[in-house]
């Protein structure tokens, strides 16, 4: 997926990209088997990254090992990805933001010559399983929108230092950092070739970035989408695809210049003074069993292979939060709500990725909503004047738009004794359904259901469409809003948050283990593929974000697109790229 930069005449193909393209011209296994896929990685165990600290400046260098995919049947040549070097790329991320929150300026660049980064390894694309590809783009365009917004969120700014060709996933990596840096060398070029060579979208993003995010004209996009061999020099910054060019003698001093400069405008002086130290992210502790049930710390899954869903129980804390913020740093990792975000993050992925038959996930809750509220609230008050209480809280705004973009049906449990109170009530919020205790039930001791809202279910982790939860579900109906948020701080029963709109149903004991049966089984005999299309759809009422159309339009399109076969079909683009033949299009459109 790389091609040579285009100004007013088109470039040769360089050799080294002749030899890769020679080098897939024997098609690649089909679904080749890919075991347990596991999401955590340290700065020790990478094979694609490596990352240079420079005070105030980090250096992240993409040096893709060729031999060090996911599975066996294709070589990451040229800088190519697949998830196994976007998983490391997630981790750079995640502990430049815990591990050096010194950090202010983050340098991504190519640890290769001739090349920044060819993008999604096409050999895989080709091999991979239909599901497999689409969690794929969600994880990376996950990733790209968490550092994306670590500027605005983290005070962390990404730059991307271009040399080489960057192309496809390779130039949406650029797209998503703050600024882009190219070198005017005669060869260096940006492109979005997906279209004319793989019959498949810039998937990562790449559509909506150039448009909403760079504001580059329609009809500059669509000549930009329908190149090969993209664009390079001064027209690549005319076109606004990059924001500097750079003579190819003065490149690397150029950006260390402009890097020190932005360094300089974004430290405060209290930074200064007192430059947060970080805390160390150490390895999760998770039991996973041989019928697929998982043992976190503060939670657990149970896998129903019948029923295909899993129940997700997350436990409440045990003790009362921190009392200042050096307590809390000296807890670090091990802090109530930054563990319980951690393991609900690796939970999620591992489900999507690994438990693919399990189409229903069922939320519950066990603790005491006010020591959940409690914690919550330690955060928010200290958030204004410490760094580590900012980033748990938004990462629990990462975690839970990740719940909101994930492709199963979401049922919240409400159940005696459960804690769904602050952050956890906006996994009820985020649910497609919620079901309730209602009254005392036989032989159950546990306390009687309550919900408990607080001031963060108001705006503190707004979903993807710049709403809260609240706003999202009450849209058109501010009454509603207001009698919700008007209950804030005061425990809610059954009878009270079903007059409220704040669940789908409530039950007594004579009704709610057959409602519940009934409902699970009514799912289950559904399609699959028509309650991702519904579910999705259902979830984003209100305004359309930059966020919302990569998920939701750009990420259905590609979606679909991913099946067609002009894209994956015995000769689609995909399989036949490389081959010396050219793809044999159906040209109805459909």
């Amino acid at each position: 997926m790389l091609y040579h930069g285009h100004n007013d005449k088109p470039l040769q193909t360089p050799k080294a990209i002749e030899i890769a393209e020679k080098d897939v011209t024997e098609q690649p296994p089909a679904n080749p088997q890919i075991g347990t896929i596991s999401f955590q990685t340290a700065p020790a165990d990478y094979r694609h990254w490596r990352v240079e600290y420079d005070d105030e400046v980090a250096h992240v260098y993409m040096d893709v090992d060729e031999n060090g995919g996911l599975v066996e049947g294709y070589e990451l040549k040229l800088n190519s990805y697949d998830l196994a070097v976007d998983i490391e790329l997630a981790d750079i991320v995640q502990r430049m933001r815990f591990e050096h929150p010194e950090v202010r300026v983050v340098v991504m660049k190519s640890g290769k010559d001739n090349v920044f980064c060819a993008g999604a390894n096409i050999r895989m694309l080709a091999a991979s399983s239909h599901a497999h590809k689409v969690n794929f783009c969600k994880f990376t365009n996950e990733t790209r929108n968490t550092y994306e917004v670590a500027g605005e969120d983290s005070n962390q700014h990404y730059v991307a230092a271009v040399r080489g060709a960057c192309a496809g996933g390779g130039y949406e990596l650029a797209l998503a950092c703050n600024t882009i840096y190219l070198t005017d060398d005669g060869s260096s070029s940006v492109a979005l070739p997906e279209v004319p060579l793989l019959a498949v979208l810039p998937g990562t993003g790449g559509l909506t970035r150039l448009t909403d995010k760079r504001k580059i004209r329609r009809d500059l996009a669509d000549v930009f989408c329908s190149v090969e061999e993209g664009v390079r020099g001064s027209r690549a910054k005319q076109w606004g695809l990059v924001d500097e060019v750079f003579k190819n003698s003065s490149f690397d001093d150029e950006v260390q210049q402009h890097v020190s400069a932005m360094v300089a405008e974004v430290k405060s002086d209290t930074e200064t003074a007192n430059p947060p130290s970080g805390i160390a992210l150490p390895p999760l502790q998770v039991t996973r069993h041989d019928n697929g049930n998982c043992d976190y710390e503060y939670l657990t899954i149970e896998i129903d292979r019948k029923q295909k869903s899993a129940s997700l129980t997350i436990i409440g804390p045990q003790a009362a939060p921190p009392v200042s913020a050096a307590e809390l740093e000296q807890q670090g990792a091990s802090s109530w709500m930054l563990q319980l975000a951690r393991e609900l993050d690796d939970a999620i992925l591992h489900l999507r990725f690994n438990e693919l038959d399990t189409g229903i996930w069922l939320i519950k809750s066990a603790g005491d909503s006010n020591l959940v509220a409690a914690h919550e609230a330690f955060l928010l008050q200290l958030s204004n004047n410490n760094w580590l209480a900012r980033e748990i809280l938004h990462y629990w705004k990462r975690i839970l738009k990740r719940v909101d973009v994930t492709s199963r049906s979401l049922i919240a449990l409400i159940e005696h004794g459960s804690c769904f109170s602050g952050c956890l009530a906006e996994l009820l919020f985020a649910a497609d359904r919620s079901y309730m205790m209602m009254d005392e039930f036989e032989d159950d001791e546990r306390p009687l259901a309550s919900l408990l809202l607080t001031v963060a279910n108001r705006e503190r982790y707004p979903m993807a469409n710049g709403l809260s939860r609240l706003e999202t579900r009450f849209l058109g109906q501010a009454e509603q809003l207001e009698a919700a948020l008007a209950a804030t701080d005061n425990p809610i029963d059954a009878e009270q948050a079903m007059a409220m709109g704040l669940v789908t149903f409530a039950y007594d004991d004579i009704d709610w283990f057959d409602e519940i049966r009934v409902f699970l089984e009514e799912r289950a005999s559904f399609s699959p593929d028509a309650m991702s299309a519904m579910e999705a759809n259902l979830r984003f009422a209100g305004p359309e974000t930059m966020e919302t159309r990569i998920f939701g339009r750009l990420s259905a399109w590609q979606n679909w697109v991913f099946q067609r076969p002009n894209a994956v079909g015995e000769t689609g683009a995909l399989k036949r790229y490389g081959s010396g033949s050219r793809a044999d299009f159906d040209p109805r459109r459909v």
